[in-house]
């Protein structure tokens, strides 16, 4: 093929692909260069050989879903590209991560499946602002939570068997909000020590005031043995008869 041949060849024609395939069966046929910006995704192409057929796709983990692989190969695009600047890649970064928060949530989710660290920090950072300063009830409401458990219960840590980013951020949440829970608890039950009442009737304290009842009664005695008006008789031990 001469010089002139070559160049009327479009650049995308002398890119290689590679074929991904997500947990639901879908495949997607992906610039190799841009795939391979995820090391989960690089490992498998040169430690295994997959990906050169779709017969022999890369199976992704369950957890990256078509929707969040479409997002991520877009974040690739653009990280890929060598010369941008840190303004452009911020810039970037900022605008791709005003999504609404169950996306966010996946993303975050296929990015740790993906090994691809800096999309991982990048969405955790963003699910900490969202929760940043919200009660653990207001928490709930935005990952849409069940709501059935007492306010302890709620605090208790989440299994996060996957290590799953978001889960990481809420354990984190509750673990300052149970703190929180417990030092007002402290308070409260000092408070309930100091402000603790005598729960007795008014005729019960007079009756206990005059000496009336069985401790009266007892007082009464006492007081009169003091005063000599009452005298105790010692019984005298006998001697047995010899």
């Amino acid at each position: 093929m001469s010089e002139s041949e070559l160049a009327v060849i479009k650049p995308e024609a002398l890119k290689t692909y590679i074929w991904l395939q997500c947990f639901d069966g879908s495949i997607q046929q992906v610039e190799e260069e841009v795939a391979m910006f995820c090391p989960m995704i690089c490992r498998e192409i040169m430690k295994n050989g997959t990906g050169s057929s779709k017969n022999h796709a890369i199976v992704l983990p369950e957890r990256v879903n078509p929707a969040s692989l479409s997002l991520i190969l877009d974040y690739c695009r653009f990280h890929q590209v060598p010369g941008r600047s840190n303004k452009e890649r911020k810039s970037f970064d900022e605008k791709f991560v005003r999504i609404d928060t169950e996306k966010l949530c996946k993303l975050a989710s296929a990015a740790l499946g993906l090994q691809l660290r800096p999309l991982v920090d990048l969405t955790c950072g963003a699910l900490a602002r969202i929760i940043g300063g919200k009660t653990p009830d207001e928490v709930r409401d935005i990952f849409h939570l069940p709501d059935d458990l007492t306010e302890e219960e709620k605090l208790e840590p989440l299994k996060n068997l996957n290590d799953d980013p978001t889960i990481r951020l809420l354990n984190r949440l509750y673990a300052k909000k149970r703190k929180e829970l417990q030092e007002r608890q402290k308070l409260k039950d000092v408070q309930t020590q100091e402000e603790q009442k005598d729960e007795r009737s008014l005729d019960e304290l007079l009756c206990f005031i005059n000496g009336d009842g069985e401790v009266g009664k007892l007082l009464r005695v006492r007081k009169r043995i003091k005063e000599g008006k009452i005298k105790l008789r010692i019984p005298q031990k006998r001697t047995p008869n010899l």
